[in-house]
């Protein structure tokens, strides 16, 4: 059986426990043969394609972004135990009024996290994939949310834990602080190294963030860091040109699995396994997203095109529809700003669609009416 890491006897609120200290990657003794993952990783690799083919089926692959960035920020979230839904995030956009704030608060500081990432690795003189820049993402995570006492944007100094009740009966005790730095730079050192081992990048991306996780250098937000990081390495390694897929859909679906797969690695070597399940993962999720901007085009389309062929439709009714997508909770005084227009041109543009049935007004309040691009929203609910 491979040995994937050793223990140390660390001390925390007064128990003496055996902390597991990860070997650096890559996997040796025996190295992960290509036989085990190569099948695997080419159907992953032809789905993540697919994607990328796909999304020249709309307009604009803002529209994509936009609600394929959100469903990864929620579900990951969610992973987490955070109970706020999509819709939950548009009405906080909208500036709605929410009743679970501290849930989206969370969803949304992710969502400036993953910008903060994406908007260094596209810069000329932005961070690359570091230690610092995770630290700068993770100060924005727990920024004002539950985990703001958290130590944000530092990593840890004292010992933590992941289940039971105390330090003595944990699931799994993560390294010592004062190995935190080490660990992490050995993991930095694998993504920026020349590929001697040929390993392929799906498949690197799999080590990190399981490597990652095994670490837990923070006190708070680990999960949501380690899933960042993969999104972030897909742009890395340019395996998609842009973030279309939510793989947070398939880690909740399979949570007790994803668990117990990153478990398998410290307890029985069996980096083989999770390899394995990540990869499966990519292509599953990659499918999914697929079918998404499929269905999404499809029922844009038709909604274009009934727009286009109705007796009252005008300019400002093209302008609002063309921004649902993006906005699909929405005000009569949003639309006013956005269309940069007077109020009753924006109250007509949106009687159009609301007579067409493309939108429809929920709060049955005669006054500060709110409407929904509900088909649209169900599409990327369900």
């Amino acid at each position: 059986m491979r040995v994937t890491g050793a223990y140390v006897t660390s001390t925390t609120l007064g128990e003496a426990v055996q902390a597991f200290v990860p070997h650096a990657l890559p996997p040796r003794a025996p190295v992960l043969a290509a036989t085990g993952y190569a099948a695997l990783n080419h159907a992953a690799e032809l789905a993540l394609a697919r994607l990328a083919g796909v999304s020249g089926l709309v307009p604009s692959v803002d529209w994509l972004l936009y609600s394929a960035v959100r469903k990864e920020a929620l579900l990951t979230s969610q992973i987490e135990g955070t109970q706020a839904t999509l819709t939950d995030l548009f009405d906080e956009e909208a500036g709605f009024a929410i009743a679970n704030i501290d849930d989206v608060e969370e969803v949304t500081n992710y969502l400036r996290a993953f910008r903060l990432v994406q908007d260094n690795l596209r810069a000329a003189d932005g961070l690359t994939i570091s230690v610092r820049l995770l630290c700068e993402a993770h100060r924005l995570l727990l920024n004002g949310a539950r985990g703001s006492g958290k130590q944000p944007g530092e990593l840890r100094r004292s010992q933590n834990w992941i289940g039971g009740t105390r330090p003595g009966n944990a699931a799994f005790v993560p390294p010592p602080a004062e190995k935190i730095a080490a660990l992490l730079a050995d993991m930095e050192r694998f993504i920026h190294a020349a590929s001697s081992d040929n390993l392929p990048p799906l498949v690197k991306i799999a080590l990190v963030h399981a490597q990652f996780e095994t670490i837990h250098p923070f006190l708070d937000g680990n999960g949501r860091i380690g899933r960042l990081l993969i999104a972030a390495l897909m742009e890395h390694w340019e395996l998609l040109p842009e973030p279309l897929m939510y793989l947070s859909g398939y880690l909740k679906q399979h949570q007790s699995e994803y668990y117990r797969r990153l478990s398998a690695i410290r307890t029985d070597g069996d980096w083989e396994g999770w390899v394995a399940f990540f990869l499966e993962g990519v292509a599953v999720a990659a499918l999914d997203a697929e079918r998404n901007i499929v269905a999404v085009a499809s029922l844009i389309a038709a909604d274009r095109r009934r727009l286009l062929a109705a007796e009252k439709g005008g300019l400002a009714s093209y302008r609002l529809f063309e921004l649902l997508p993006m906005m699909p909770r929405f005000s009569i005084e949003q639309v006013r700003q956005k269309l940069n227009t007077t109020f009753p041109t924006a109250n007509a543009a949106v009687k159009v669609l609301e007579d067409l049935g493309i939108v429809a007004e929920f709060t049955g309040q005669k006054k500060n009416r709110s409407f929904s691009y509900q088909p649209y929203i169900e599409l990327l609910t369900r």
